[in-house]
């Protein structure tokens, strides 16, 4: 097949296994080139029998995914832009999210570094993720920017975890280290930074090598549940609170305190916090 030209993601294919690397510095931040790219490349293999399993990793060790990029409201055309080709019922960020859920591969993150915001809910899109100990990182922290996850962190948080635990990841807001996530069921496995990506590299082979047709059987047979109208209900309550303008001005002193910076971004609950106690 044509392979699909990209500038903020690299493919490489071995034995089935498609390994799409993330390279959009200088943290990975989502913004609608990356998020548009992921998805042109997952709908060009979608029916492409000779790749199996997708795995996905970041060029930067230290970054996953960072997060949505948190100056789109100052580009409207970047907004309208997100908002085509979206499925009915789903704001752009739940379809990103949603794309990677509902491909007919089976998706594996590698996570080496940090994800937050929509990075986190990328990775709980997939189908397995798995963490290096020391080194990952998952958080939805879209609370300490006044508004709630929109992307479908609401949705797939608890399907994997209980309601409480849900709760604590996203108003609680902190970082959650490989092992916790592990425990909380936000990834498969922690293991050690140094058996990442054998280990990983092992089961995809492993996956892409089974007989013809039980990779669908088993996506089929094993149930994803459909949260009805939760995406609706989770996108109305991000909506009433992403438009207000004293979000927008939180937003815009987070950014000049260094958000979306590499160093702001190690530890960004803390500035973010410290944003909003200057402001109280």
């Amino acid at each position: 097949m044509t392979e699909p030209t990209f500038t903020k993601l690299r493919i490489t294919r071995k034995n089935r296994v498609a390994t799409v690397t993330i390279d959009n510095p200088p943290i990975n931040v989502l913004d609608v080139a990356l998020m548009g790219e992921v998805r042109r490349f997952l709908a060009s293999v979608q029916d492409d029998d000779e790749t199996r399993v997708i795995v996905i990793e970041s060029a930067d060790p230290e970054f996953f995914v960072a997060h949505v990029d948190m100056a789109l409201g100052e580009h409207p055309d970047a907004l309208q832009a997100l908002q085509r080709d979206v499925p009915k019922g789903l704001n752009p960020f739940q379809a990103f999210a949603e794309a990677l859920r509902a491909q007919s591969q089976v998706t594996i993150v590698k996570l080496a570094g940090l994800a937050r915001g929509g990075g986190a809910e990328f990775v709980a899109a997939a189908d397995m993720a798995f963490g290096a100990e020391g080194r990952a990182g998952l958080a939805q922290c879209e609370a300490l920017m006044g508004i709630i996850p929109g992307g479908g962190a609401t949705q797939y948080l608890s399907q994997r975890m209980t309601r409480g635990r849900a709760l604590e990841a996203i108003l609680g807001a902190d970082l959650f280290d490989a092992r916790t996530a592990e425990r909380y069921g936000w990834i498969n496995r922690a293991l050690p930074a140094d058996e990442l990506d054998g280990f990983v590299a092992r089961i995809a082979a492993n996956i892409a090598s089974l007989p013809d047709g039980v990779i669908a059987a088993a996506k089929r047979a094993v149930p994803f549940v459909v949260p009805g109208d939760g995406f609706e209900r989770e996108s109305e309550e991000w909506m009433g609170l992403i438009f207000k303008p004293a979000i927008g001005q939180l937003m815009t002193d987070q950014l000049q305190a260094g958000a979306q910076t590499r160093q702001g971004e190690r530890d960004l609950e803390s500035l973010l916090r410290g944003v909003i106690a200057r402001s109280a």
